[in-house]
């Protein structure tokens, strides 16, 4: 059955600084297991986030890894965070993929997306991502209750980018999402006041990649999200990447990759400025009528 028990950036967080400091000590999880009375794979479920971890059960690892007293603090400071329930928790139903991306945008200190079919949840009016998901339902039909959850879901997801969130997004969007009817030309219409509106706020930059540009990469829609530091652990970037089904990769060269592809694209889009006045354009042009 679906779940959204998706672990927390900071339950991640956590889980790696353990993994780090057990590797740092020389031990196998056999080891650690060994020495506590725990199964191996005990340890590897903490580690991967798959299980918390009780104070108790924190306080024996890091003694057994000698952790210096403010590296003690710090992840018994994080272990208190990463106990507290993610609001996707409260949606049991959502796909396990979708639950695990949200759980991964929700912690983000900065992300870079690049979509060439629909413009991102992030920034989609209610009219709009009520007509995907409609769209969706033609080809694969579910109940109406389901419907307004994903609705209610991805409304519930744009708190990111309002105060005092204010996620850092930049979005390059290729010139033919403006022109791919979702809904009616209302709907449209709305949709791209929203986009000029949404790109006032000091946190989002919104670029638009014209169809006349260089698209010679062939590169298909992606979303790189980054996290700064906190409690003095690392959390490396993820790259979220969609078809019918979603996937995130954490593999430092491949995230690399995909960066280098982000400043491709924003070389070759219009700047912020230009860019709003494109998508001016292109509204009172297809969309006014």
């Amino acid at each position: 059955m679906p779940t959204s028990r998706a672990p927390t950036v900071r339950q991640r967080r956590l889980g790696a600084a353990l993994q780090r400091l057990r590797k740092e000590n020389e031990l196998s999880a056999d080891d650690v297991g060994w020495r506590l009375g725990w199964s191996a794979s005990k340890v590897s479920r903490i580690e991967t986030a798959r299980i918390g971890v009780r104070e108790s059960d924190l306080r024996r690892l890091l003694k057994l890894y000698r952790a210096t007293e403010h590296m003690r603090a710090e992840l018994l400071a994080l272990s208190h965070e990463a106990g507290k329930k993610g609001w996707w928790a409260d949606f049991p139903e959502l796909r396990d993929d979708l639950a695990t991306f949200i759980a991964l945008e929700d912690e983000a200190d900065q992300v870079l997306t690049f979509e060439s079919q629909a413009v991102n949840g992030l920034l989609q009016t209610e009219d709009y991502a009520r007509r995907l998901i409609l769209g969706w339902d033609e080809v694969m039909p579910r109940p109406p209750a389901a419907i307004d959850r994903d609705l209610q879901v991805r409304m519930r997801r744009q708190q990111l980018i309002a105060p005092p969130r204010s996620l850092r997004l930049t979005v390059v969007l290729d010139e033919a999402v403006l022109l791919r009817r979702v809904g009616d030309a209302t709907v449209m219409r709305r949709q791209l006041e929203r986009l000029v509106e949404l790109a006032g706020l000091p946190n989002i930059e919104l670029l638009v990649l014209p169809l006349d540009a260089d698209h010679g990469a062939g590169l298909s829609a992606f979303t790189l999200l980054e996290y700064a530091p906190a409690y003095e652990v690392t959390f490396p970037a993820m790259v979220h990447t969609e078809s019918r089904t979603s996937s995130q990769i954490q593999d430092e060269t491949v995230t690399h990759e995909y960066r280098r592809e982000f400043q491709w694209l924003v070389e070759r889009s219009l700047d912020q400025s230009r860019s709003v006045e494109f998508i001016q354009r292109v509204n009172a042009e297809r969309w006014a009528r």
